[in-house]
């Protein structure tokens, strides 16, 4: 089913695929990746060029990070002439959610109320405030439907 992601056994999927932790993506993988979302679909010459504006690196190098994260079923890739076109297996969104539910889970023992308080000490005392009656009450929302199930 489109957009279902289960966050509490390693063995799940998305997508039909074997589910990856997005925290396991080396910082250029991350990068290759919010690329392909912005470009929907790529080549590695799509991709590096795209990255290129912020931080160029070699064909070759984009070369290998996307036939990794196929490797890992993070995307997909087609044949099209000499080159792959790539796409992403989970969309931007899934992978935040995700990775946001590792953070969680890892550092916060899956404590959303310790997560906020964390959050809520970085910024000013004004904005923790806010912040706090903001959240508490969306996280509120996201786990009474979570337990609706």
């Amino acid at each position: 089913m489109r957009g279902e992601i289960v966050l509490e056994k390693s063995n799940e999927t998305i997508h039909g695929m074997r589910r990856r932790k997005i925290l396991e993506l080396a910082p250029l993988e991350l990068e290759c990746m919010t690329t392909l979302w912005s470009l929907q679909a790529g080549t590695v010459r799509e991709i590096r060029d795209t990255l290129a504006e912020r931080r160029p690196r070699a064909y070759t190098t984009i070369m290998t990070i996307m036939d990794r994260l196929a490797r890992k079923q993070i995307v997909t890739r087609q044949r099209i002439g000499r080159a792959w076109r790539y796409e992403a297996n989970l969309s931007q969104q899934e992978a935040r959610t995700h990775a946001i539910a590792q953070v969680l889970e890892s550092f916060f023992g899956g404590s959303a109320r310790d997560l906020l308080d964390h959050v809520s000490g970085i910024t000013s005392p004004a904005d923790r405030e806010n912040r706090a009656r903001r959240s508490h009450s969306a996280v509120a929302d996201v786990l009474a439907s979570e337990h609706s199930f």
